[in-house]
């Protein structure tokens, strides 16, 4: 682009922020958007403004950023949007252009901007830490949104709740929409598919229905589960899937399962699934929640170095659940101490937390006194010790009650399967997943079966 273009649209920036500052307060508008009045470059219909920092860039972000490209609509006749990009990351792109002398942008410098498609602004590559637990997830994310349709159609991915499966879908949106602004990207909860399904089908709208799913060039389903036992909308699904793989318009699909282990949904639909590639997604360890309460951390805050390591070592210690519970933590720590003009010590940490971290501690003491209780429930019940049912031992008269005894976890305390396996000699969490559905099946095919976990789940009750 030539430099009377890029100052075309410094121009009209400055209109733009001329308005901004008339809808907002003097304070506000000084702090947020008196630095922010270069443009770093324009491509592919985006202008990237250069701000100073990642805090600004995520307020402007989540607060500020459609109102600003709705005012850009009134200025330009083609289709235009604003993008930020911190002084940093522009400076870091500069010298790459002259290390490799090329003008081709480093994916981990894409930036989100929210889209029609339902995208989350802040769900970008750039956004999601990698670790030991999701880096294959990563790369084959990245590889899909290099060439989409071609690489892997579709991508599956699984893994517990809060752990970054929707962040790493919307990357893939994010990053194809970088590329092409019109690109047709569509984002999707499957129990919202079910809902879209079931209105048009009622008013017969099934061409209204069909513009709305299958003339895209991306389509994003979070949460597939949820299609389970919608027999009509798993057959829409089913036609859907089949139109836009043969058009290799690519898929991506999220699960809290592997294809292979969801239940009551057409057997011809999950296989279908397993045509891309599967990718899981596991908790992370220390090191890397250490890594992401970091990068929150910058984006949370003008200076991250107020917060001492120590205290950001405690928070990934304790909470090690999934990461919206990380984050969630580490908010509350700069919510308390800033409100309250503390300083971020150590103390001052506990304190925040202390509503949080109390019930989590006894809660964990409660159920592993409780799981310790159900283990002697069932070894007393099928006349079997508890440290023969736990074992490894896999002849049928440990087998059925160590099935049952994982069915009892799940169904009364909810873990997750690996965790439940973590109680049985470290099982994985597919043989755990194939027990607990075992006994599900039974229960509605065999009586003795039921009234065994109906008197279980009284002894539990009773002794809990």
């Amino acid at each position: 682009m030539q430099r009377t273009e890029i100052d075309e649209h410094v121009n009209i920036w400055h209109e733009v922020r001329d308005q901004m500052q008339s809808q907002l307060e003097n304070n506000t508008f000084e702090d947020i958007f008196d630095s922010v009045d270069s443009i770093f470059k324009v491509k592919n219909n985006y202008i990237y403004l250069i701000v100073e920092n990642e805090f600004v860039k995520r307020r402007i972000e989540l607060l500020y950023l459609k109102r600003m490209n709705r005012l850009l609509e009134t200025y330009v006749n083609e289709r235009y949007e604003y993008r930020l990009m911190t002084r940093e990351e522009a400076e870091q792109e500069l010298n790459q252009e002259k290390q490799f002398d090329s003008t081709a942008p480093d994916p981990e410098d894409y930036r989100a901007v929210y889209h029609k498609a339902n995208l989350n602004p802040s769900y970008t590559f750039n956004n999601f830490v990698v670790g030991n637990s999701n880096r294959l997830a990563y790369t084959s994310a990245l590889k899909v949104s290099d060439q989409p349709g071609i690489v892997a159609n579709p991508l599956y991915i699984f893994g517990d709740v809060g752990l970054g499966k929707t962040h790493l879908m919307q990357c893939v949106g994010n990053y194809i929409l970088e590329g092409d602004i019109n690109k047709r990207v569509l984002y999707v909860k499957a129990d919202q598919f079910v809902e879209d399904f079931v209105r048009y089908a009622s008013k017969k709208q099934y061409h209204e229905f069909n513009n709305l799913y299958r003339n895209v060039d991306v389509l994003l389903v979070d949460d597939i589960q949820f299609l389970a036992k919608k027999e009509k909308s798993q057959e829409e699904f089913f036609k859907l899937f089949e139109q836009l793989h043969s058009e290799q318009k690519q898929i991506v699909i999220t699960s809290d399962r592997k294809a292979s282990d969801l239940k009551d949904i057409m057997s011809r639909l999950t296989s279908r699934f397993s045509w891309g590639v599967t990718v899981d997604i596991n908790r992370p360890d220390l090191d890397h929640r250490i890594k992401i309460l970091e990068k929150k951390l910058r984006a949370e805050t003008y200076d991250a170095s107020q917060v001492p390591r120590k205290v950001i070592e405690y928070i990934a210690s304790v909470f090690d659940n999934n990461v919206r519970e990380l984050e969630g933590a580490l908010k509350r720590v700069l919510f308390y101490c800033t409100a309250f003009n503390h300083e971020f010590t150590m103390k001052n940490t506990e304190a925040a937390l202390e509503n949080l971290i109390k019930p989590k501690r006894n809660n964990k003491d409660l159920v592993r006194d409780k799981i310790r209780n159900l283990l002697s429930i069932v070894s007393d019940y099928y006349n079997i010790s508890t440290s023969d049912l736990i074992s490894k031992k896999r002849s049928r008269q440990y087998l059925y009650p160590r099935q049952v005894a994982m069915y009892l976890i799940k169904a009364l305390h909810d873990l997750p399967y690996k965790r439940i396996g973590s109680y049985f000699s470290g099982r994985d969490h597919s043989t755990v997943m194939h027990s607990v559905e075992k006994i599900d099946n039974d229960l509605q095919m065999d009586r003795d079966v039921h009234l065994d976990i109906e008197k279980l789940k009284h002894k539990c009750g009773e002794n809990s």
